[in-house]
């Protein structure tokens, strides 16, 4: 932390000069001003911590002076003093901002325990401001990764919803990032110091869910045999991001729906009410709209939750961001494990680019990480994607059950089609990585001639290179 500055304005040169004195000695940097005009001026002009202020001034009032620079500068702390004290000036001083109150005369000790709670609450909120810029600045190098106009829109969002207290539903596939924009919409906001809470709404029962949102009280069902805290009451100032929330049970929404509108609710099997400081941001990959015409979802809850929604395009829809992003969680784990893996080599990416990924970040970086695992060159090539990109994919694109004959014979040859396309582009692959990409020497080497091997390579779409390895 910088230097404490402080800035005495008071018209008594005995208690300028005095203040000083002792505040010089604790290794303050002291600025002395006699009439509130100069003051005024120098708080404008400079930036101080804290202002040691005379309430009777020649010129200016001195709760003017602390109206004005609470207006201008919030964050800076003053002590007022003067020698008319009586508690309606107090009062009076403190509902305009004043951090304390010193009525003269007042001793050295009565001076330095007023500026030493001070200069104690300007140290944690400094280290508050610190600590949410070490967040921000950790989060920024986390997997949120994207240059897309889509995305960009989206972070735009984002950063304007998040020093707000509003409620956030995030919509979007899975595997499209919405945890990790909730986090980050936590990390931008005045709870960032607080906890994150992620609850996937889909891997509890009902009842469990519930027990697990707003506790329970001890006997409130079989096996509760003492009182348990919900996720409300644990954090407390915090984020509560809300996966799936398309499957809570209607008996839960209307629980949620209290803690939304009222801030409170009951522990399971509870009779008293408490309150709920917490945002709550969800995520749904359903269409809740629909769910209310249905009457699965409450209405009422929607219209709550979508105060602020964001929609996060699938991986197919911003195809530019995924170069980006394998670089990304390639390095990631190059960082993690030492193993040295320079980057893709530019058919491996066309394959990355080329692919749906229906799965979404999720699903990319998973694969990432196996093909850095498999991969033994410095570069991943095609034909490690070849090989271990779909190992467990079905064949089958069409899962509709044949009927007829005729349709079974067309199945047949479209899965023997699709099954030795596969194999034929590996193949090709596999030949031209043994040969560093010399088309002649890998046609010789598999007993076909060149015309017909660089055929196949068209029709696969396989473009000539001297580094495939």
């Amino acid at each position: 932390m910088d230097p404490i500055r402080i800035a005495i304005i008071d018209d008594e040169r005995s208690i300028r000069n005095g203040c000083k004195l002792i505040l010089s000695e604790r290794g303050y940097d002291i600025s002395l001003f006699e009439t509130g005009a100069a003051g005024l001026k120098a708080l404008s002009d400079k930036n101080y911590h804290l202002v040691l202020l005379d309430l009777k001034l020649p010129d200016i009032d001195g709760m003017e002076i602390l109206s004005r620079m609470r207006r201008i500068k919030p964050g800076l702390h003053f002590i007022v003093m003067t020698g008319y004290s009586t508690v309606q000036v107090a009062i009076e001083a403190m509902k305009n901002g004043a951090f304390d109150y010193l009525p003269k005369p007042f001793s050295e000790d009565e001076l330095l325990l007023s500026i030493d709670q001070a200069i104690d609450k300007i140290k944690l909120i400094e280290e508050n401001q610190y600590l949410k810029k070490e967040l921000i600045s950790r989060f920024r190098s986390h997997e949120i990764v994207g240059e897309n106009q889509k995305m960009l829109e989206v972070f735009a969002k984002a950063k304007k919803v998040a020093p707000t207290d509003s409620t956030v539903l995030f919509i979007g596939e899975s595997g499209t990032g919405k945890e990790l924009f909730a986090s980050f919409i936590h990390t931008n906001s005045d709870r960032a110091t607080k906890q994150f809470f992620a609850v996937d709404c889909s891997t509890f029962s009902p009842s469990l869910l519930e027990s697990e949102l707003f506790g329970h009280v001890k006997g409130a069902f079989t096996g509760a045999v003492m009182d348990k805290p919900g996720i409300f009451e644990i954090a407390e100032g915090g984020t509560l991001f809300l996966d799936d929330i398309a499957n809570l049970s209607l008996e839960t929404q209307t629980k949620l729906l209290r803690v939304l509108e009222m801030r409170e609710f009951k522990p399971v099997g509870g009779t008293r009410v408490k309150t709920a400081n917490i945002r709550v941001v969800a995520a749904t990959n359903k269409e809740l709209k629909t769910m209310v015409e249905e009457g699965t979802f409450r209405e009422d809850l929607y219209y709550r939750l979508n105060v602020f929604p964001i929609y996060l395009p699938p991986l197919r829809e911003r195809r530019d961001d995924i170069p980006r992003l394998a670089y990304t969680f390639l390095r990631l784990f190059c960082r993690k494990t030492g193993k040295r893996i320079n980057g893709f080599t530019e058919n491996a990416l066309s394959v990355l680019v080329g692919r749906d990924w229906p799965g979404n970040v999720r699903e990319l970086k998973n694969v990432i990480e196996r093909l850095f695992i498999l991969a033994e060159g410095e570069m991943i090539d095609s034909a490690v994607l070849a090989a271990h990109l779909h190992p467990h994919q079905s064949i089958l694109t069409n899962p509709l059950v044949p009927e007829t004959l005729e349709e079974l014979k067309e199945a047949k040859k479209r899965i023997l089609e699709q099954t030795f396309a596969q194999v034929e582009r590996s193949f090709l692959l596999n030949a031209l990585r043994l040969c560093e990409g010399n088309v002649t020497r890998a046609s010789e080497r598999t007993g076909m001639k060149r015309p017909n091997f660089h055929a196949l390579m068209k029709k696969h779409s396989i473009r000539y290179t001297r580094s495939l390895s």
